[in-house]
Order: C-alpha cells, then structure tokens, then sequence
C-alpha cells in the first residue's frame, strides 16, 4: 500500500523542509524524502556549520589582538578537533530543530532516495535496499546541489578537498590553497588563515569576489593581505601533482606558470545541480543548462510537479530557495502569491570582513543606462566601528538619479550582513534616498552609515 499525501517534496533543505511546513499550515497533508538528515547541505554541510568555524576564527582572532583593547588574554591557543566539534554539534542541533518542526506540523519524513515514477508517484529506496511508493497530488523537486568538480581538480578527499571535508580536517593544514573566490572560497580562506594556515586563493577572474561592486573587491583584497593571504587573480591551476606527501599546484598567470606547494588543495570553484537518477528524463521534464525550467510559480512543464532552489534557475542561497517554497505551495494551494523580485536578493559573504550587497552594482547600472548618484561612506568615520575596532570597509549606495530609485547597496566590513535587509526592504517598498536620509538612524551603530551613505549620494553628508 503506498503512502498517501497532499503533497510530496524531494529534498529538505531550507527549500524542502520551509515548504513542507507552509503546506502544513495551509492545510496539505505532507511527506518529505529525506536521503541523508534532515535540513539539508544548509544546515548540515552548509550555511550553518561554516558560520560555527568562522566564529571560533574570529573569537580567536578577538583573543589574538585582546591588548588592542587594553585587556590581556594569556596563552591564546586552540584546540582544533575541539573546533570541528563545536561546529558538528551546532549543526546537529539544527538538524534537530528540523525534526521538531516536522513533528510540531505533522509532517512525515520518508528516509531514502526519491525518484519520479510518474506525475503523482515517487519511488524510495531504503539504506537497507528496500523500496516504497509514495503518491501525492503535487510533488516539489528540492534536491539541491554539491561541490562542482572541475577535470584537473578531481576531489579526492585527501589532498584535494571540497567544502565537506574542509569542515570536518582531521588537523589544521600547515598550507593550503583555495582554488575559486566567491562566497565558499573566501569564508575558508579567512577561517584557515586565521588558524594560522598558510592560504594561496587563485581566481579565474581579474578579482576576488567577481560577483561584487569593484570596490568591494578591492577592499576585500586589501584586508585578505593585511592578514597574509596570498591572492593569484586571473589565474588557473592547470595541474595538481599529489604523487608527493603533499601537492604541487601549476598555476597559469600572466607573468607565466607558478608552482605553489601546498598539504591540501580546496576546490571552491561553485556548485553542480543533484539531477541525477531523478526520473525527469523518462517523465521529461525540461531541463537547460543543469537547471529545471519553471514558470513564476515553480511549476515544471509536467502538471502537479514543481521544482525549487538550487535545481531552477536563480540564485543558489538559501533564503532565495526559502522564498520559492513558500510562494510554490502558497500557488498550489490558491493564495495566488506576488513571484520573486529576483532583482532584490540579498547575498552575503560571512568572512572578516563581511560582505553583503542587493541590486545593481555601479558598473551594471551605467551600463542599463542609469544616470546614477553615488555615495559611500566609510566605517573609519564610523564612531561605533571605531569603538568596536572594526574600521575596515564601507557602505556604498547607487540611486538613480532622475527618479530616486534605490538601484542597489554594497557593504563590506563588520556585521554588514546584519544591515542589508533595510536596504532589501526600503527596495521593495520603492523607498526613495531622500526617505532614508530623513528616517533617523540610532547613534552610535554601524547601521547609521546606510543613512550617511544615502546622504553623501545626495551632497548632504555630515560626518565626511
């Protein structure tokens, strides 16, 4: 006898798991196949864990400088497995949380691998081989995505490393080199150099974090050195010879090949779509570029199935997979929901310093043709970053300036990812610069230089 649901998803990620419980509160009957733990890569491999690892780096960084704040702090060592540890359990008592929340919604995790059978059926093998049908009206895709393998960087797990393994080091690397710079690669290059590793980060691309306005780029380089990262921009590792005790990585530059040695290689180089063995070919459901194509409302073009997050097009974050779940099951269900602004996502990079930016950045607005304001201000103006000891970065906005739209904000420093959901939601409100330069920010706080920004973008700056 098969299960019996409302609705089925594939995947409990922060995609999975937000629409399953959406569903539950609007009414469905929910099942949800799960092949590994609940939550996902996010919770357990992801977003979570790595923000344990970068606290203990920070807090160790805190302790390292403590005589910069007129304290002194002894012996400033670490435990390393401790470390891991500590990032392992917070991640466990998430995946716990999940479990709560299924159980708090009624909602009935099915442990094993998903597989479409046909519109309304999926097949789950067990661990132990056995299999089961499941059957529901609607079915949502939210498998997610993994360490994407490049043919010269085949992972390995031993000296050449993806972002699992670069959580879970059985001991720190004397050196190591970050191959790719986007939001992945800079948050454990961060991590490990602060450890004390000797890090080498090489991009592709003319600049580290490519996706950000250009000068958050440059500021970010800049502080990477101040702490003794080695960057290789325009770079590619062409070759990993890891016959020796440890690596030997040929990297192409402008200036010709290098040879870097290294004990471990991590390849950060994105993320490849979990497609396979779904059943979308036999069902045919269209899938382009690695990507299942859907409408506004994650419908694929095979009735009663959907698909989220990192599988659809879009940005691969978990907030934006979030947002497509619950606007997915709120369509299925008759609530007739606004689709995603893609246009004003947050993404955020949690090394030190932060990183966090919404919309356009300057270069992308001229080049749309806007006549463009800009401000910036810098946090070394800042009285709170300055108390806090954190005067590294800035905020910078972009209006337009015929009609005072907000075309997008860029933040590099302390905190700044706890600072972009004003902007995010001033946006969506079509809030104007001159709203935001009237609207009284507290003092002192790091927040007020979105104010202060907004100001010099419209020659009314006080503390420049």
């Amino acid at each position: 006898m098969a299960l019996q649901f409302d609705l089925v998803v594939i995947g409990s990620g922060p995609g999975g798991y937000v629409a399953a419980i959406r569903a539950s509160q609007l009414g469905l009957k929910v099942g949800v196949v799960e092949r590994e733990s609940l939550g996902g890569i996010c919770l357990n491999w992801g977003c979570i864990p790595t923000k344990a690892l970068l606290k203990s780096a920070q807090v160790y960084e805190y302790l390292q400088h403590a005589q910069d704040y007129g304290l002194k702090a002894g012996d400033t060592g670490f435990d390393f497995t401790a470390v891991v540890q500590r990032s392992r359990g917070v991640a466990d008592g998430m995946s716990k949380g999940i479990n709560f929340l299924f159980k708090k919604n009624k909602i009935e995790p099915v442990l094993g691998t998903g597989k479409l059978l046909a519109p309304g059926k999926v097949e789950v093998t067990r661990a132990d081989g056995t299999k089961e049908t499941v059957e529901a009206k609607h079915i949502i895709l939210a498998t997610g995505a993994r360490s994407r393998e490049l043919p010269n960087l085949p992972i390995d797990d031993q000296k050449i490393i993806g972002y699992r393994k670069a959580m879970t080091m059985e001991a720190l690397p004397k050196r190591m080199v970050v191959v790719g710079s986007g939001a992945i690669g800079v948050e454990f290059a961060y991590f490990y150099r602060t450890m004390g590793t000797e890090v080498t980060i090489v991009e592709f691309l003319p600049r580290i974090v490519p996706v950000e306005d250009e000068e958050v780029s440059r500021q970010m380089e800049k502080s990477f050195k101040k702490i003794g990262i080695n960057i290789l921009t325009s770079a590619e590792v062409t070759k990993v010879d890891t016959a020796g005790a440890g690596c030997t990585v040929t990297v192409k530059t402008a200036k010709g090949d290098q040879q870097i040695e290294c004990d471990v290689v991590l390849s950060a180089v994105g993320v490849s779509t979990n497609l396979e063995n779904l059943g979308l070919e036999e069902l045919g459901i269209k899938v382009e570029k690695g990507r299942v194509l859907v409408d506004d409302f994650y419908q694929t073009n095979v009735p009663g199935i959907y698909a989220i997050g990192d599988i659809v097009p879009g940005p691969a974050l978990a907030h934006v997979a979030s947002a497509e779940g619950i606007i997915c099951v709120e369509q299925i269900t008759g609530h007739h929901p606004e689709p995603l602004n893609y246009q004003n996502i947050p993404g955020c990079t949690y090394a030190q310093p932060e990183i966090a930016s919404v919309g356009l950045t300057e270069a992308e607005a001229k080049n749309q043709g806007y006549d463009v304001l800009v401000g910036k201000f810098p946090f070394s103006a800042s009285g709170k970053a300055s108390a806090a000891g954190a005067k590294d970065g800035f905020v910078k906005v972009i209006f337009d300036k015929k009609y005072g739209e907000w075309l997008g904000a860029h933040m590099i420093g302390a905190n700044v990812t706890e600072m972009i959901a004003e902007v995010v939601v001033a946006r969506k409100l079509e809030t104007t610069g001159h709203e935001i330069i009237k609207s009284v920010h507290p003092h002192p706080t790091m927040s007020e230089a979105v104010m202060e920004a907004a100001a010099a973008a419209y020659g009314e700056v006080i503390h420049l």
